[in-house]
C-alpha cells in the first residue's frame, strides 16, 4: 500500500486520511498534501449495503473519486460488526433504556479513534486525520480555569488539548470529547483553523466533484429519520403502546412506544391540547409517557458517569466552567465537581431546559474542551 512517494522518498510523513464521501474529508486529505504528507484515503464500511446513509456506494464513490483527483489511493475497510457492536446495540439498548443517547460520540469514541487509528498504525502512518472541525493544542490562555488542576508546569507542557474550531457554527468538539491524549496526539484536524465556506471554496479550486454536497443532518444508520421503526425492524421487537398522562395522571392519550419520544419533545405526540404541552417523563415501570408545560424540563442540576477528562487529569476541587447538554446548543456556566473516579455533578447557574439522560454534558474552559461525560440523571427537586 506503499505510495510512489512513499517508496522513492523514506522521508515523507504518511498520512491516513478517514474520507465518508463528504467535501470535509476530501479537503482535509488536500490540506495534509499540500503540507508534504503521503496520504492514503479510508472509507469505513459500517454498514450493509442498502442499510443506511452512511458509507452508502454512492458515499464510498465519492470519496474514491476524490481520491483519485487528488491522486491518492483508496481502500474501503469493513467494520459493520464493530459498529453493531459499539454503537448500534447500545444506541438500542440506550433507547429502551428510556435514555437518548448520542451515537457520533460512540463512532468516534471507539470506531474512528481507537480501531481506525489502530489501522493507521499497521499501515505505518505517522498520523489519522479526519475532517472534524476542531483544533488540537498545547498552549492556555493566559487565565484558564483548569491551569492549577493540570498539574506541574511540566505535566502542563506536555498535555495536549482539545479545542473547538474557528468556525463555531460547525464547531465539533462535542462529539470529540472522548479522545485521550495518545489520540490526540497521532490525529491531525486541519479544518479547524477554516470555515465551512473556505472549505468549499478550496475542494472548488481543487476540482473536487463533492465540493458543494449537502450535509445529512440525521442519524447516519437510520435511513428516513425513523429511529422507533428502525429499532423495531432491526431487533424484531414491537414496542408497546401505553397512556400517556398529564402530570396529575389524568390520561390524554395513547403512544405508540416509549422508544419513540424524548424529554422536551413537543411535536408528533399525537395529543391535541389546549396549551402547548411537552414531553415531561418516561414511566418504564408504568409505560407512560408524561406531558407538561414547558415550565417543567428546566433544571439546574446533572450527574454524569463514563467521564473523559482531557485538559487535566482530575478535578481536585468545584471549578466554574461553561457545559453544554447537547450538540446543538450554547454552553452555559455552571459549577462542575468530580464527585468519584468516573462520575461528576453539574449545578448550572440558570435552569437549563430538558437536560437529558443519554445526551453527553461536556465541560468547556473557553475554546479548551476540560472534559464530559454521559448524563445519567437529572435532579428534579432542583427544577424551577
Amino acid at each position: 500500500m506503499l505510495s510512489r512517494a512513499r517508496r522513492d522518498n523514506r522521508n515523507v510523513k504518511r498520512a491516513l486520511v478517514a474520507m465518508s464521501g463528504g467535501v470535509d474529508s476530501a479537503a482535509a486529505a488536500a490540506l495534509m498534501l499540500d503540507q508534504g504528507y503521503d496520504c492514503v484515503g479510508a472509507t469505513m464500511k459500517l454498514i450493509a449495503a442498502g442499510g443506511s446513509k452512511c458509507c452508502s456506494l454512492d458515499d464510498i464513490n465519492d470519496a474514491r473519486m476524490a481520491a483519485w483527483k487528488l491522486g491518492i489511493p483508496h481502500y474501503v475497510l469493513n467494520y459493520t460488526e464493530d459498529f453493531t457492536r459499539f454503537v448500534i446495540d447500545p444506541f438500542i439498548a440506550a433507547y429502551e433504556n428510556g435514555e437518548t443517547p448520542n451515537p457520533c460520540i460512540e463512532c468516534n469514541r471507539h470506531l474512528k479513534f481507537r480501531l481506525l487509528l489502530r489501522r493507521a498504525r499497521e499501515l505505518e502512518a505517522e498520523v489519522l486525520v479526519t475532517g472534524h472541525y476542531a483544533r488540537i493544542g498545547n498552549a492556555r490562555p493566559a487565565g484558564s480555569v483548569t491551569t492549577e488542576a493540570a498539574g506541574s508546569p511540566e505535566e502542563r507542557a506536555g498535555r495536549r488539548l482539545l479545542l473547538k474550531g474557528i468556525d463555531l457554527k460547525k464547531d465539533q468538539s462535542y462529539v470529540l470529547y472522548t479522545m485521550s491524549q495518545e489520540e490526540l496526539a497521532f490525529t491531525r484536524f486541519p479544518l479547524g483553523e477554516m470555515t465551512k465556506a473556505e472549505v468549499r471554496t478550496l475542494a472548488e479550486k481543487r476540482g473536487l466533484a463533492n465540493a458543494g454536497k449537502r450535509e445529512s443532518q440525521d442519524i447516519c444508520f437510520v435511513p428516513d429519520g425513523d429511529y422507533g421503526a428502525f429499532m423495531e425492524a432491526y431487533t424484531g421487537k414491537r414496542y408497546a403502546p401505553g397512556d400517556i398522562t398529564n402530570e396529575q395522571g389524568g390520561i390524554l392519550g395513547r403512544h405508540r412506544g416509549l422508544i419513540r419520544y424524548t424529554l422536551g419533545q413537543r411535536r408528533g405526540i399525537g395529543v391535541a391540547c389546549n396549551e402547548p404541552f411537552y414531553v415531561t417523563a418516561k414511566n418504564r415501570e408504568t409505560n407512560t409517557l408524561v406531558l407538561g408545560p414547558e415550565s417543567s424540563l428546566y433544571s439546574k442540576n446533572l450527574t454524569a458517569n463514563r467521564i473523559n477528562l482531557i485538559a487535566c487529569p482530575s478535578i481536585p476541587r468545584p471549578i466554574r466552567l461553561k457545559v453544554k447538554t447537547r450538540y446543538l446548543q450554547n454552553e452555559r456556566w455552571a459549577l462542575v465537581e468530580q464527585t468519584g473516579p468516573d462520575t461528576v455533578h453539574v449545578e448550572f447557574e440558570e435552569a437549563q431546559r430538558a437536560i437529558t439522560p443519554g445526551q453527553a454534558a461536556v465541560f468547556y474552559d473557553g475554546d479548551i474542551v476540560v472534559g464530559g461525560g454521559t448524563i445519567t440523571s437529572v435532579c428534579l427537586n432542583q427544577r424551577t
